[in-house]
């Protein structure tokens, strides 16, 4: 630092005298002398090389070098050299490089996940070549475990939806319950043809937004799956394909969805200021912590895609002011961080994946 402040004197003469060009000088060697941000997060103890192991996150393995995980893709440098390099496997290594001065993740292909391709020896011909892909499956960015019954069994629709929707009129032989490998009938106007499959839903919550009372939509979990047989004026014969529990009669039909979670997508920022609150704890809990399943009340329309990572902030509890006689509130304290896994148009899942201190539902959440 004396080394720096000596060259810039020489460089400036005049930053020791007060002047506006010495002030200048001065605050720019400030920022050039600054960490960046991203440099300022690598962990002390982060280990320099590590072996992805076999049940492995993305978010694991990044938080072994970042004191802060989800900077993760800002320090990713990418071989050009590696097919798909944004599937990681076990046995691959990963090594913090400093390159210009700054943080570098690189990923180097072990044994288990590497592609090869064999030809008999060097002359280039024009013969079939033998391709091995490899058998070990891509690591995700976080615990599909945790967030998969959640995408298999809640999705989230405008009232409308569902009170549209064609409904269970009746189990066969006059049953009020059915179940899989039973027949049952429904009534509605969108019906398909034979051969369509379709999902059983139940109206399950409201979902308020705490601040305006907006409704935001209701919460349908879906219990079982059908296929329509037949189909007579707007009657409709469904054979149960599976189902979590006993359909009831005036349970919901809805087209079925696509829900595969991706897990490769990487943590990102939000790109707009995002100002939320979590409004629902999934699970049958009312507490928060690592791991659990929240809804928040922002959504597409907010700008939030899956991968955001938003910052969780514990609501400051209220106090009575004893000088004025009154109740205040205290300010929020950051609490923990959550990542978004699945988004609908005015609210989104996320998993919670720290949690510094108990955590609620109307807890704020904002930009990391």
């Amino acid at each position: 630092m004396r080394k720096m402040l000596c060259r810039m004197s020489a460089l400036c003469p005049g930053w020791r005298s007060g002047s506006l060009n010495g002030a200048v000088a001065l605050l720019l060697l400030l920022v050039l002398a600054a960490p960046s941000a991203v440099e300022a997060q690598v962990r002390e103890d982060q280990p320099g090389v590590y072996i992805v192991q076999q049940g492995d996150t993305l978010w694991d393995i990044s938080g072994r070098f970042l004191t802060e995980p989800w900077l993760w893709p800002e320090i990713w440098r990418v071989n050009p050299e590696i097919e798909n390099p944004h599937l990681i496997y076990p046995g691959d290594v990963i090594r913090l490089r400093w390159i210009d001065g700054e943080p570098a993740l690189v990923l180097e292909r072990g044994d288990p996940s590497r592609t090869v391709r064999m030809v008999p020896d060097d002359t280039v011909r024009l013969e079939p070549r033998i391709r091995y892909e490899p058998i070990v499956t891509a690591i995700p960015t976080i615990d599909l475990e945790a967030v998969g019954p959640f995408l298999s069994a809640n999705r989230v629709v405008r009232p409308r939806e569902l009170e549209n929707a064609p409904y269970v009129v009746q189990g066969d032989s006059g049953r009020l319950l059915t179940g899989a490998g039973d027949r049952m009938y429904v009534r509605g106007r969108e019906l398909g043809s034979a051969g369509d499959s379709y999902a059983v839903v139940r109206r399950a919550t409201n979902l308020i937004d705490p601040d305006t009372g907006e409704l935001l939509g209701l919460e349908a979990e879906e219990i079982g799956a059908g296929r329509v047989t037949s189909v007579e004026r707007d009657i409709a014969t469904l054979l149960v394909t599976s189902s979590r529990e006993d359909i009831r009669i005036g349970d919901r039909i809805l087209p079925m969805e696509a829900r595969a979670l991706e897990p490769r997508f990487f943590p990102s920022a939000p790109d707009g200021d995002i100002r939320g609150r979590i409004i629902k704890v999934l699970g049958g809990v009312t507490q928060v912590g690592n791991l659990s399943v929240v809804v928040l009340n922002v959504g597409e329309r907010e700008g939030i895609v899956p991968g955001n990572v938003l910052s969780i902030w514990q609501q400051g509890a209220v106090v009575r002011d004893r000088e004025r006689n009154e109740s205040i509130r205290l300010p929020s304290e950051e609490a923990g961080l959550l990542m978004v896994f699945r988004v609908f148009d005015r609210v989104a899942y996320g998993l919670v994946l720290e949690s510094r201190r108990p955590l609620a539902v109307l807890d704020e959440v904002l930009n990391p």
